[in-house]
């Protein structure tokens, strides 16, 4: 059985040149991020055309995802470029400062003023640095170092708890999702979102782009927990973002919400990536802890649809071997997923046609143990309503579409496959049949579930389940 769970690679210098990408695409990377919080909207635009140029010499193709760099929250410049701040030194916060030093530094972020007052506490880079507000003083925000250490050049700021009102799309993200629609990215993924209006204005500014993106939500401030229903209805998938929440949270309490959104979901049929840290030690080293191994493990074991690797291929000495590891745990990982129904999806109730055809092909596929679930589809939305089951078996995605195999990649036990559906419905699912026999996916004689819809190449319009045993329309 193939890997079920997808991977999501970071580019970077690490790993621009071709022949580094075509060796990650070949160990196992089914989405690339672009990250826009670095690099050229031009570096972007390559990218990508390398991505789908190394895809097509690989034989498949791979999503590309560009991420929004959201508001910029963060401290000016210092003149020897870093300081040591002391634990229990006076620490200023100046929006007119122009060159820092150990007791002062400027603000990107002007509106920090109005966000904060005395007793807040100010988290910089990561939360390594932790300073506590002792006065709001015009565009001063005068603080009392708590915890100090080494602080560089435009570290980020965040407030524990939360409650920086910075909105989610800065004027910088208005026009890169100009350059996500330009390179026709298949996902975009929205920064910092505190609420569905975040959601809806960027998939409003991504139509009148011309592009045709889906949404995934990064969650990473506090305030998106209470409207976490909202924003996963918005949206087309979440990223579990685990380094700004944890900030703004705490570490002990991710875990527990990590789960909790992964679950809601997948309950709500959307898309789900868990990022930060996964694998970050191969940054420098070949080979991961086991602590990191763990940690994709119960990703993977929680139902997450990809895992990601943020610096670890981006800028990492192993970027290949990295994509190799992940593999390979999440392969492991995948014995022990459950092949059972959830209790709540018998109580469930279905008003569409097409997704209770997916219903009753996954419960299908489950009792009489086939060998393969095909899905022909126009839009990829049967075999995501599958694929947020696991009914035991690999889920193959045929479309007409290309636009519809990339987006099929961030799916979960997906496998998208190319194929013209010209004819009549009986000659199409025998092409299918073909095409999964000719991939060795099955062999002659396997049980197959197959699903389509009448008339062919309407969205929204599968209709039809069959069951077929591989060859019979030979005999």
């Amino acid at each position: 059985m193939p890997r079920s769970t997808r991977i999501v690679a970071t580019l970077g210098p690490a790993c621009s040149e071709p022949d580094v990408l075509r060796r990650m695409l070949a160990a196992g990377v089914d989405v690339v991020r672009l990250n826009f919080s670095h690099g050229r909207a031009e570096d972007h635009v390559e990218r990508a055309r390398l991505v789908r140029e190394a895809a097509r010499a690989e034989g498949r193709e791979v999503a590309v995802m560009a991420d929004l760099q959201g508001p910029k929250i963060r401290i000016g410049k210092f003149a020897e470029g870093k300081v040591d701040l002391v634990a229990g030194a006076r620490f200023v916060l100046d929006a007119e400062c122009e060159v820092g030093d150990a007791t002062c530094v400027g603000l990107d972020y002007r509106e920090l003023v109005h966000d904060v007052g005395p007793g807040a506490i100010l988290l910089l880079d990561d939360g390594l640095i932790r300073l506590a507000v002792e006065a709001v003083e015009g565009p001063r925000v005068v603080t009392r170092v708590v915890v100090g250490g080494k602080l560089s050049n435009n570290k980020g700021i965040n407030r524990l708890g939360g409650g920086l009102t910075a909105p989610a799309l800065a004027p910088k993200d208005i026009a890169d999702i100009q350059i996500a629609a330009q390179l026709e990215a298949d996902y975009l993924a929205v920064s910092f979102p505190k609420s569905e209006e975040d959601m809806h204005m960027a998939r409003q500014l991504m139509r009148a782009a011309g592009g045709r993106a889906l949404l995934i939500a990064k969650i990473e401030r506090a305030e998106a927990i209470p409207a976490l229903e909202e924003i996963i209805e918005a949206s087309d998938g979440i990223m579990v973002a685990r380094g700004d929440l944890a900030i703004e949270v705490g570490n002990a309490a991710v875990p527990g919400l990590q789960k909790r959104m992964l679950r809601m979901a997948r309950e709500r049929n959307k898309l789900t990536i868990t990022a930060t840290q996964m694998m970050e030690s191969m940054i420098h080293n070949p080979v991961p802890t086991r602590a990191e191994v763990s940690d994709v493990a119960n990703a993977v074991l929680d139902g997450t649809d990809a895992v990601m690797l943020s610096a670890e291929t981006a800028a990492g000495r192993f970027p290949v071997e990295t994509v190799e590891t992940m593999a390979q745990v999440c392969v492991e990982a995948e014995k022990f997923d459950p092949v059972e129904l959830d209790r709540d999806f018998l109580n469930r109730t279905f008003t569409r046609i097409d997704q209770s055809i997916a219903m009753a092909t996954l419960f299908t596929a489950f009792h009489l143990k086939v060998k393969a679930i095909a899905s022909l589809t126009d839009t990829g939305s049967t075999p995501l309503w599958i694929s947020r089951h696991n009914p035991g078996c690999p889920i193959f995605a045929l479309t007409p579409k290309v636009e519809t195999q990339r987006r099929m990649a961030l799916m979960r036990n997906v496998t998208s496959l190319y194929l013209e559906q010209t004819g009549g419905r009986d000659e199409v699912l025998r092409a299918a049949e073909d095409l999964l026999l000719a991939r060795s996916h099955v062999q002659e004689g396997d049980l197959i579930v197959l699903t389509v819809g009448e008339p062919m190449g309407k969205s929204g319009g599968t209709n039809t389940m069959k069951i077929v045993r591989v060859g019979e329309h030979r005999s």
